[in-house]
């Protein structure tokens, strides 16, 4: 089961007087916003990557596309400003601010056992797409299948040889992401458990992530 949320820090963690939520290392969390209201991801040591996922509240089969995002901003990741699409081709958040250097990936399904088995792993290993059905159960939903996430911070370049390689991430301790929701929406977060490639760093050791619902 996902984890329930433990309050953190007001200020060491966020730099703002809003409560602050922790998103466990390895873990997923859920919540509901309201239309207009925003969120803030922290990227709390720098290194952590941060799958995310959003579903309309009124019908989750009407969730944020990846596939659909890139044909209507034109670029392979988004960038401050820029609007995230549903599979229905209808606004779902707005990326209102970044404090990164900006590389996220749109590109790369979110891990699964499958995954891990094939990179060597023995028995269960956490992963995402479990983490994503285990929130959304949390939150009272449920999803029929996994969508590509918004991979926060994978630095997963594509090189001018059209190979892509997955190195760390380039982000910095604190760094975050603020989204306003265009529709009523449920967000899922995954602290990604990738533990066998530098995906959450050199150290390949996932950590603590953080959020917080700014209004």
């Amino acid at each position: 089961m996902a984890r329930q949320l433990r309050d953190h820090s007001k200020v060491d963690v966020t730099g703002c007087s809003f409560e602050s939520r922790v998103i466990p290392a390895g873990e997923g969390a859920a919540l509901r916003l309201r239309a207009g209201q925003r969120v803030k991801v922290i990227n709390t040591a720098g290194t952590q990557v941060v799958d995310c996922w959003a579903f309309s509240a009124d019908d989750p089969r009407e969730f944020m596309s990846m596939e659909h995002t890139r044909v209507e901003i034109q670029r392979v990741a988004p960038r401050a400003g820029d609007q995230l699409f549903t599979n229905r081709r209808r606004p779902m958040l707005t990326l209102v601010e970044d404090t990164s250097p900006g590389v996220h990936d749109t590109t790369l399904a979110a891990c699964d056992v499958y995954r891990y088995e094939r990179l060597g792993a023995r028995g269960y290993h956490r992963n995402c797409t479990d983490n994503l059905a285990q929130a959304m159960r949390a939150a009272g939903s449920s999803v029929a299948g996994t969508p590509c996430p918004l991979n926060l911070w994978e630095n997963a370049a594509v090189q001018q040889d059209g190979s892509q390689v997955i190195a760390p991430p380039v982000s910095a301790p604190g760094d975050y992401v603020v989204f306003r929701a265009e529709l009523d929406v449920t967000v899922v977060f995954s602290a990604c458990p990738q533990d066998m490639t530098p995906t959450n760093g050199a150290d390949a050791t996932p950590k603590d992530a953080h959020f917080v619902v700014l209004d």
